[in-house]
């Protein structure tokens, strides 16, 4: 334990980090075995509740057996950023620490990752009341929202899609609130990941073919564990749309229309199959 002693002092983590299906999760827990390690997800779609078998989350014992942290902290209609990933992610950092304990960080979402070690403009946090009125103005005219953009931010309107509600109503958010376009904000200096270091281990199979069987497999057996029923019971609740951020995750936006009856069975196989190893492939090539 000597080792650890020393990372801990050196403000050291590990960063276990490759694309989807790699083994990353179960790494961890193998590290857990012989080291004394707690957890910090790096994946923006485990911290919703309910979403637990789509995501492969840790199972209970799991998460019983070794500290995990940003799992199962909001709940799905919620939205969570990329700077209030790098916030909570400092602070569970600075405790673990304190507990004599290693913070190992697991996960493939590469943009949380960039925004840790790159740093993060200033954002202003979002406004839930000017949030739902622009919300409700994309719903009602999506092009007309997004000319709107065009005035006020010719450069993030030219990145932002009009059927990209998510992003085309922060855009235009941030500027209500602050006063400042996207564009100026992401211009000003950035403070750069200097509380700590990560030692970063990456998972990179050799061979792509092997990895899109273990995408298959692993998709086989999350239908047979009953994907479908647990989006089934979140379409259920009235709250969310395919356009929730959270329904947006691979896996369940295909699953969401193929309850809506926009795809059969085996067009929702399919779709659910490709989208999982283009999301593999973007992990691979950040």
């Amino acid at each position: 334990m000597e080792l650890i002693q020393k990372l801990i002092e050196q403000k050291k983590c590990l960063a276990l980090m490759g694309p989807t299906a790699s083994g990353k999760s179960q790494l961890s827990m193998d590290l857990a075995n012989v080291l004394p390690i707690e957890i910090i997800s790096v994946d923006s779609a485990l911290i919703y509740k309910g979403m637990d078998i789509g995501t492969a989350k840790p199972t209970a014992q799991e998460q019983q057996a070794v500290p995990h942290h940003l799992i199962n902290t909001h709940d799905p209609q919620e939205t969570y950023s990329a700077s209030e990933f790098v916030k909570d992610v400092h602070r569970l950092v600075e405790q673990i620490f304190a507990r004599g304990k290693l913070p190992v960080l697991v996960g493939g979402t590469m943009m949380y990752y960039n925004a840790l070690q790159q740093g993060m403009n200033d954002l202003p946090t979002a406004d839930q009341a000017i949030r739902a009125k622009l919300q409700q103005l994309w719903q009602d005219n999506p092009e007309q929202l997004h000319a709107r953009l065009e005035q006020i931010d010719p450069e993030s309107a030219l990145r932002i899609h009009p059927n990209d509600p998510q992003r085309l109503v922060r855009a235009l958010e941030v500027y209500e609130i602050s006063g400042k376009t996207l564009t100026q904000l992401r211009a000003e200096p950035k403070p750069a990941l200097t509380a700590f270091k990560l030692i970063k281990i990456g998972l990179i199979p050799e061979d792509r073919a092997k990895l899109h069987r273990q995408i298959e497999k692993r998709f086989k057996t999350m239908l047979e564990a009953g994907f479908l029923a647990e989006v089934k019971s979140l379409y259920e609740q009235g709250d969310l749309t395919e356009d929730t951020t959270a329904m947006r995750s691979v896996g369940y936006r295909q699953a969401w229309l193929f309850l809506t009856g926009e795809y059969d069975y085996d067009m929702f196989v399919y779709k659910g199959l490709v989208a999982t190893r283009q999301l593999a492939k973007r992990q691979l090539t950040w």
